[in-house]
This record gives structure tokens, sequence and C-alpha cells, in this order.
């Protein structure tokens, strides 16, 4: 029995799981996004997204940007264990910093002929989509925004006849003068 002399068994605490974005700073070496990655599918965790490129070329330093979920003690132990890889220098969780500015790039394909062209440049218009190639049967799309935006336009233009989407990942940053 419990301490409270019942049989009922003790309630189950469920945590809440969030999403987060981290921005991490590494050294720009061999290996280093093997190593990140690894450390996420060894213990289990999930990158949901993961975009990396050399920011710093004059101190060869990449950012990478990971956005995963879990509860806040997940979290925590993500971020730790990070920290601890040799060839990372800074994590910071830019979801605990307030609102950080995140954006991604789409191409997205579609195929159609008559009405469905024409409202295929419709919906592209009233997003803010640019085209960057057509041909008589079909358009490819570039569209920057929230993944969000992203989702609705793809799910709208699925209707019209979707074809091929590639998706960047997110990119994020901090608002304000402060750097990371």
């Amino acid at each position: 029995m419990n301490a409270m002399n019942t049989h009922y068994p003790e309630p189950v605490r469920v945590e809440a799981v969030n999403r987060h974005t981290l921005a991490v700073i590494v050294d720009n070496e061999p290996g280093v996004l093997a190593r990140i990655s690894g450390m996420f599918s060894g213990r289990g965790y999930n990158i949901e997204s993961l975009t990396v490129s050399e920011t710093e070329e004059a101190r060869h330093l990449s950012r990478i940007t990971i956005v995963t979920t879990g509860t806040n003690a997940v979290i925590e132990q993500i971020k730790a264990q990070l920290d601890r890889l040799v060839p990372v220098h800074r994590v910071v969780d830019l979801t605990l910093q307030g609102n950080a500015i995140e954006r991604e790039i789409c191409l997205v394909k579609v195929a159609g002929q008559g009405e469905h062209r024409s409202e295929a440049l419709r919906l592209a218009a009233a997003f803010g989509a640019k085209s960057i190639d057509a041909t008589l049967n079909s358009f490819v799309f570039e569209l920057t925004g929230t993944t969000e935006e992203i989702d609705r336009f793809v799910r709208l233009m699925s209707v019209i006849g979707l074809v091929e989407i590639c998706r960047t990942g997110i990119a994020a940053m901090g608002r304000g003068a402060q750097p990371l």
C-alpha cells in the first residue's frame, strides 16, 4: 500500500511535451554533425528539423539549428548532453529566450492545366510564393515563411495537383541586438 493507506495506485503524472528550437555553435570539422545526430538517436530523441551551415569562416564555426520535442526534463537533458560534446561551443534554447524568428524555405512542384493552373497561380500570389520555373503543365514555387504557413500552402496545393515538395528545415534567430 502507498503512503495514504489505500489500495489504489499513485496517480500517473503526465508532463507536457513541448517543441523547442535549439541553436548550437560548433567547430566546422568533419564528423560533428554525425556526433550530434548520433547523440539524439542513441538516446531515442527525435529531430523534427535540422539545418547547418558555416557562419564564421575565419573561426571555422558552424551554426546548427535543431527543432525537437520533449518534456522540460528531456529538453534540459538534451541541452546538457549537447554541451558536453567536444566540438560544441554553445547551446542556446531559442524557445526559452522568447519570440525567436523562425523561417523555412520550401520548393513546391505543382502540375495542372486549365483552371487548376490558374488556381495554382492565384494561391501562390496570395501566399507570396515566387514562381521559379514554369512549363506548359507545371510550376515550381518558392515560398519562405513559418512552418505553419508552408504547411497551409502545401495542403492547398495538394488539392490542385501537388507533385513534389522540398523543405529546408527551420532557420531561427533570437530577436534584439544581442548575439548568440
